[in-house]
């Protein structure tokens, strides 16, 4: 496009349309932090920079779920660049997703060994692109953020007083002499299920089977899941990922072991596994935001 001081705002904004419909699918129906996201949004559009590859048209093609896991990828390549980890310089951590967008084996060593140009590339296009294009999407975003922060708040000031009882819900009454005595005895399956649930992702180009999911679990952590849940795709297509509800949430802390994201490896391919993070829920109370 020509020279941007050359073109209007309205121009400017409509040329990068596909650009504003990802950063409102961020901060807008993911409630995601509109300032992280502008530098998820500027790292995106460096890498198509770099590689000329359609990197925002491929995300927008992903469903919200995996847009989400892709953005959680690129907050960490921004961790990468902006620290000198030691970790990142290591190919065993990798970004499946961010590679499958790419169609190259790129990994956190990438962003590591190229952290002072990733660096001054991104926040060139945050300055140049980003703050003019989607401004007023982050104005609108703050705006929603901070209401919907003021209504919580009130609720929680309006919410009834806690009334005690004499046996509250999930325990039960023990005696011991004269003195009454409150024994947790919480079950597993009165943890909702959100608690339970772990997010598996599979690498591109390497189709992961539901029943050697199943398999690869049971065999592991013995009859540890209640359900197993593939992405729906065409017979055709490839499920990207799956969401697995164990029976009990101390399975998912042996699992991870301390660690936020873990890999395995199901019959030589990739698969990467971490608690599952539901969508905020959007209160009634705030109005709909329009779509770019």
């Amino acid at each position: 496009m020509p020279p941007s001081s050359f073109v209007s705002e309205q121009e400017f904004k409509m040329f990068h349309s596909i650009d504003r419909e990802l950063y409102t699918l961020l901060t807008i129906n993911l409630w995601r932090d509109p300032v992280e996201s502008l530098q998820i949004m500027a790292l995106w559009l460096w890498l198509e920079r770099t590689s000329l590859n359609d990197v925002v048209s491929k995300i927008l093609t992903l469903p919200d779920v995996l847009i989400h896991e892709i953005a959680d990828e690129a907050v960490t390549c921004l961790n990468c660049i902006n620290n000198d980890h030691s970790a990142c310089s290591s190919e065993s951590y990798v970004i499946p997703l961010t590679q499958s967008v790419m169609d190259k084996e790129i990994s956190l060593r990438f962003f590591h060994e190229n952290r002072l140009k990733a660096t001054e590339g991104v926040a060139k296009v945050a300055n140049e692109v980003c703050i003019r294009a989607l401004n007023d999407i982050m104005q609108r975003a703050v705006a929603r953020n901070a209401a919907q922060s003021i209504a919580d708040s009130q609720k929680m000031m309006t919410a009834q007083p806690f009334q005690q009882s004499p046996v509250h819900p999930g325990f039960s009454q023990m005696r011991f002499g004269s003195s009454d005595v409150l024994e947790s005895v919480t079950p597993e399956n009165e943890v909702p299920p959100d608690d339970r649930t772990m997010f598996v992702t599979f690498s591109k180009g390497y189709p992961v089977e539901e029943r050697e999911v199943g398999e690869f679990f049971t065999r592991t952590y013995g009859d540890c899941f209640e359900s197993l849940v593939m992405q729906d795709v065409q017979s055709s297509e490839q499920s990207l990922f799956a969401k697995i509800v164990f029976r009990s949430a101390a399975t998912i802390d042996v699992i991870l072991n301390g660690m936020g994201k873990v890999k395995f490896t199901i019959n030589g391919k990739h698969v990467w596994a971490r608690k599952y993070v539901p969508k905020p829920p959007k209160s009634q109370l705030m109005p709909s935001l329009p779509s770019v």
